[in-house]
């Protein structure tokens, strides 16, 4: 079984995984029709997050105030994962797969060296949607888990990630929606309650 290496530069990422980082890489130069949609998504594809969340809302003003508290609690959870994320980047400084595996095929521009790749923020984010979501409307975290499964894969197949970055990523940004919007609905319906019967009653019941 291969295991990391810390050194004074960071974990080495490629110890790891980097051979299933090289086949996902491989893939994408083998596949060129591909890499402009999967380019496209993985810049621009966290959108469909906030659709998701905005149907979520819209739903929500119809239930009870423990939904909507979720609802709203959300992009907290997102922020916060975001934050906690870029603190575990910083402990462990990862350098990016592009600097490890230099000869590697990438879709996406080598970011700076001090971007680290550990774990993957892309990843970390979509899934605090999908599980905020989720802990609301099974059927759209259903709809948001395919969509976030293909941003994590979307982040290997451009180059900027290794698997486990990825992998990693989507375990930190579950765990901090689940606690914090499961909070939310446990000790914030009240508050929600009273919002809704003062001047924001219109945007949060329907």
């Amino acid at each position: 079984m291969t295991t990391s290496i810390t050194t004074a530069q960071g974990i080495d990422g490629a110890a790891i995984d980097g051979g299933l980082y090289t086949d996902v890489t491989d893939f994408a130069r083998d596949t060129h029709w591909l890499n402009g949609p999967v380019s496209a998504y993985t810049s621009v594809g966290m959108g469909v997050f906030v659709v998701f969340l905005l149907i979520a809302w819209w739903r929500a003003r119809r239930e009870g105030s423990a939904v909507m508290a979720g609802v709203l609690a959300t992009p907290f959870a997102v922020v916060i994962a975001y934050l906690a994320n870029t603190g575990i980047k910083d402990v462990f400084q990862e350098p990016r797969p592009c600097r490890a595996l230099p000869h590697a095929y990438l879709v996406e521009a080598c970011p700076p060296p001090d971007d680290y790749a550990f774990p993957s923020n892309h990843t970390t984010v979509a899934f605090a949607f999908t599980v905020a979501l989720a802990l609301t409307y099974r059927w759209l975290g259903g709809i948001a888990l395919l969509a976030a499964v293909a941003m994590g894969a979307s982040r290997v197949y451009v180059g900027a990630h290794y698997p486990h970055d990825v992998a990693v990523g989507a375990v930190v940004g579950s765990l901090v929606a689940l606690v914090l919007v499961l909070a939310a609905r446990w000790l914030c319906g009240p508050l929600v309650t009273r919002l809704r019967q003062g001047v924001l009653r219109p945007l949060l019941v329907a």
